[in-house]
């Protein structure tokens, strides 16, 4: 799964750069100067954030790699519902600046997927991690070890997208969903997992190393 593929634009971005690309013509044409600056200034704006750039995977099965670009806000041990233990969490909070792809932190089958409704609290606040919107994935390696990754919605961000289901096989590195406009992600490993990457350390998404499995 690659998802949305090479495109330099993630096609989710379509109908918000072709409204504002319309909403720039329309005052442009009618000769309304700082409108048209504003609605042109705004659709360069969506373009960026909708940016899909090429990465590449380090090697390594055991290697664990970021799932999102953005800073680390987070790391620590949680509780894991889904999976019913204490896990070693990692926190990734992405701006509305960052690349806002997800990708897969490692090679495995998806053995369940959930999507939990909820609030839009800013997602550097404890309390997204209970009652903010959000959409995870319970991942297996070949090798039978099991991790958990959160997309979780944020201030701004309203839209959750996840390709990804129960059944289907993810490739380390490659695309599988995004979440628009700001939000956080969460990533809960093995404790016996090296954590590789430290408290406000930025990471890029499919190459950044968070930790290594035991």
């Amino acid at each position: 799964m690659d998802r949305p593929g090479s495109f330099p634009i993630a096609p989710e971005g379509f109908p918000f750069i072709i409204a504002a690309g319309i909403a720039t013509a329309v005052f442009a044409w009618i000769c309304w100067v700082l409108p048209a600056a504003f609605s042109l200034l705004l659709t360069l704006f969506i373009v960026f954030f909708f940016r899909n750039p090429p990465r590449t995977a380090p090697s390594g099965e055991k290697k664990v790699i970021a799932p999102a670009d953005g800073r680390v806000i987070y790391i620590g041990t949680a509780f894991e519902p889904h999976l019913g233990q204490e896990m070693s969490k990692i926190s990734i909070f992405m701006s509305v600046f960052n690349v806002h792809i997800n990708r897969a932190p490692l090679t495995g089958k998806v053995l369940d997927s959930f999507y939990i409704s909820g609030k839009f609290l800013d997602v550097r606040h404890e309390r997204a991690t209970f009652e903010n919107e959000q959409s995870g994935l319970v991942i297996e390696t070949a090798g039978g070890r099991r991790i958990v990754v959160v997309q979780v919605a944020g201030l701004i961000a309203r839209r959750i997208v996840c390709y990804a289901g129960k059944g289907d096989q993810l490739e380390r590195g490659k695309r599988y969903g995004l979440i628009r406009f700001g939000s956080r992600l969460d990533v809960y490993l093995p404790k016996e997992t090296e954590i590789t990457v430290a408290m406000g350390e930025k990471t890029v998404a499919g190459e950044t190393v968070l930790g290594i499995l035991g």
